[in-house]
């Protein structure tokens, strides 16, 4: 058992949350979704994360027996954080709200989702606590969302790409030479995914591939990794399926690229391509750092 205040001084060091800045995506997103929510999102979060959108967000028990890890609060997520943790365990994720990203063989998505107020309610209730790292663990030197996937691919990082908060969040990686069939199989096992989203080429032989977790639907990023002689793209989302004027304009965007590129654009899901980082260096930072037990939440569907 660990003090949560250790824990969260460690989490902001290790990843320098207060040097962060405010969260590029987050400080924008979350007031949003909040805004039409009937309590207001600065009454529950706590002052820092108010100010950086990473970090400690919802203060429970003062220790910490378990840490929970997952890469969204989605309702699923935090209905098994309510059921199995006891009083000040601390839940880990990469988005402080739940993100739906679409189907690629099925419903389009609704971009973000709040917590409701009655989970926010349970989870005070409970002494439960929430530290949610977003850019900071997507850019991230030595532990980060897409470099975890380059080491599970067994690719070594040659360099970055995909500018973004204080860092880069892609990277580029020569992999063992491989087919686009064998690494399409191999994407699957690795993210535990039913299918994968593809689009472009299906290059006979695949050595160099660029790396962003989340959503690596940006045409431009897309044309510096062929540009680097990138043989495919492998990301989250390779199309965004968010069922808007927005989503609809950058679905279209990449299909026009797909005509075209060389490169075989790979999606593995959003949550799927930012849980991996959890599941396999997350769990060993909090072992070897601290006296708690840690438990993964996998999402029932990544899609």
């Amino acid at each position: 058992m660990e003090r949560l205040a250790e824990i969260a001084a460690a989490l902001d060091e290790f990843f320098d949350v207060p040097g962060s800045g405010a969260d590029p995506a987050f400080s924008r997103f979350l007031p949003a979704v909040y805004d039409a929510a009937p309590r207001s999102w600065q009454q529950w979060v706590e002052p820092l994360f108010a100010i950086h959108f990473n970090g400690l967000m919802l203060s429970g028990g003062a220790t910490v027996s378990t840490v929970f890890l997952a890469a969204f609060p989605s309702e699923d997520v935090l209905k098994a954080f309510l059921d199995h943790a006891e009083p000040g365990d601390l839940l880990f994720v990469h988005h402080p709200i739940d993100l739906e990203s679409g189907d690629p063989r099925g419903a389009w998505g609704r971009f973000f989702r709040p917590i409701a107020d009655k989970t926010i309610d349970a989870l005070r209730a409970s002494q439960l606590s929430i530290y949610s790292c977003h850019a900071p663990l997507d850019y991230h030197p030595t532990l980060s969302t897409s470099g975890s996937i380059a080491a599970a691919l067994g690719g070594t990082v040659t360099g970055q790409f995909f500018p973004y908060g204080r860092g880069h969040a892609g990277v580029i990686a020569s992999v063992p030479t491989t087919s686009f069939g064998d690494i399409e199989q191999q994407l699957q096992h690795i993210f535990g995914v039913p299918y994968l989203d593809c689009a472009g080429a299906q290059p006979a032989v695949i050595e160099r591939v660029a790396i962003v977790a989340g959503a690596g639907d940006v045409v431009e990023q897309m044309r510096h990794a062929e540009g680097v002689g990138a043989d495919a793209y492998i990301t989250g989302e390779i199309h965004s399926r968010i069922d808007s004027d927005y989503g609809h304009k950058k679905f279209a965007d990449v299909e026009q690229f797909a005509a075209s590129t060389r490169m075989a654009l790979l999606g593995v899901s959003h949550a799927a391509s930012e849980f991996l980082v959890m599941d396999r260096e997350m769990q060993a930072w909090f072992k070897r750092r601290f006296a708690v037990a840690t438990v993964p939440l996998v999402e029932a569907h990544w899609w």
